[in-house]
């Protein structure tokens, strides 16, 4: 093992041991490097004449630069568009992304966590954890109703073991299942990977508080009985929440700090939330309980998450998240969002509304959702892949099919005026590939 790994596990171990065992063997041998990157740090510091350390091309003390590509970026110096960035991101984005967390999640309160690391989106984020947590063989639970890049990440990309259970008992969580399914892990291993993905893709579906408080009571049961729990809070689609009662901070809040064996994962992108998809910037935090001094420990755990970002794509775009960090101290940042959130609110409204004149309900029935970008539908009497090829052909539509009765609709991608239509045809061709 390389002495930087080795000293950086020294100093989890002091601070939580257990979350030493949760690392992957990766991420036990994982360290940020001192080579190049640092040298060339240092030399940005002290080499006043010449620094000829970093891969990138000077000319006149300054970045080289093609006027073609400069011309396209107003406002933007070469370095702040061009160069690279650390592979932990940019200083002062991590700071005013953690600044954010704590904002919108205020019942963190003084609770230690870490500062968050920048990754090229969720997706890159969430297989930056599989190299870090995941070793072949550990098991890992997810929702029936999911997203399916989770099992290419963990299932395919590290060889885990995908463990399901219904996430519905009629119109709320089935938080029995849940915890069926932890205590049937928990009697074939002490480590137990949960997936925490709110507001969920594909329904839509945010728990109420009162979930939230038992699915927290459910793992909290499992750390006291000596169970490791790492919980990934896939916050995608954070702060789009479109009914009273329902949990608006993530349930990173309610696991952070709350048990030494339980470390909580929380993964954010700017993509959804910020409507800035292409852009492509993530963040990892952690939070959980540790002894002395938690500072060192999540510096531990930041070096050797910018290690993995280092060794995978050496780091996220710069231009992106210097966008970001413009787009975060804008004086109109909040109320711009919440303007888009007001539209994306009216139109799960509406949908709403339209279910529930009963008009639909020969042919579909709507799964639970309040929040997020999607909804699904249970469609009656004809198969999903067939009505999505139908609706393509026929009228134009594009839908997402899910197994044989789902399909997932983006309503984010709809217009409000023109719901009643898309719900309208659906119906009509339902009906039609009956008559077939």
């Amino acid at each position: 093992m390389n002495p930087l790994a080795r000293e950086l596990n020294e100093i989890i171990y002091s601070a939580n041991p257990y979350t030493l065992e949760m690392l992957s063997k990766v991420g036990q041998n994982l360290f940020f490097p001192k080579g190049i990157l640092t040298q060339s740090a240092e030399a940005k510091e002290k080499a006043f004449k010449y620094n000829a350390t970093i891969g990138m091309a000077m000319e006149k003390g300054q970045l080289m630069y093609l006027p073609s590509i400069m011309g396209l970026l107003p406002g933007f110096k070469p370095e702040e568009a061009l160069a690279y960035a650390p592979s932990y991101g940019i200083p002062l984005l991590r700071e005013a992304w953690k600044k954010e967390i704590l904002r919108k999640n205020p019942s963190l309160g003084s609770k230690e966590i870490s500062l968050p690391v920048v990754t090229q989106a969720i997706t890159h984020g969430l297989s930056v954890v599989g190299d870090m947590w995941i070793d072949p063989g550990d098991m890992v639970l997810i929702p029936d109703k999911t997203w399916g890049n989770y099992n290419m990440i963990f299932g395919v990309r590290r060889n885990a073991q995908m463990v399901s259970y219904p996430l519905f008992s009629g119109h709320v969580l089935d938080i029995n299942s849940f915890n069926s399914c932890i205590n049937e892990i928990a009697n074939k291993t002490k480590k137990i990977v949960v997936i925490l993905n709110f507001p969920n893709n594909p329904t839509g579906y945010s728990p109420s508080k009162k979930e939230a408080l038992s699915i927290a009571e459910i793992l909290l049961k499992q750390a006291e009985k000596e169970n490791n729990i790492i919980a990934l809070c896939d916050d995608a689609y954070f702060g789009l929440v479109y009914e009273e009662g329902i949990m608006e901070e993530s349930i990173f809040a309610l696991l952070s700090g709350l048990h030494p064996r339980i470390l909580a994962i929380k993964l954010d992108a700017a993509t959804k939330e910020n409507f800035v998809w292409g852009l492509r910037v993530g963040f990892i935090t952690y939070g959980t309980t540790v002894k002395n001094e938690a500072r060192s420990f999540y510096e531990a755990l930041e070096k050797k998450t910018a290690g993995c970002v280092r060794g995978s794509i050496s780091n996220a775009s710069r231009l992106s998240q210097e966008i970001i960090l413009r787009n975060l101290t804008s004086p109109s940042y909040l109320d711009e969002k919440q303007q888009k959130y007001l539209v994306l609110k009216e139109r799960a409204e509406e949908i709403k509304r339209l279910l529930a004149t009963g008009k639909y309900d020969q042919n579909m029935e709507a799964y639970s959702f309040n929040s997020g970008y999607f909804m699904c539908v249970k469609v009656k009497g004809v198969k999903a892949e067939d009505l999505r090829l139908y609706l393509l052909d026929k009228y134009g539509i594009g839908v997402i099919s899910l197994g044989d009765t789902d399909i997932r609709i983006a309503f984010s991608c709809v217009d409000k005026e023109n719901l009643q239509d898309l719900f309208d045809t659906i119906d009509v061709a339902i009906s039609e590939l009956k008559k077939r």
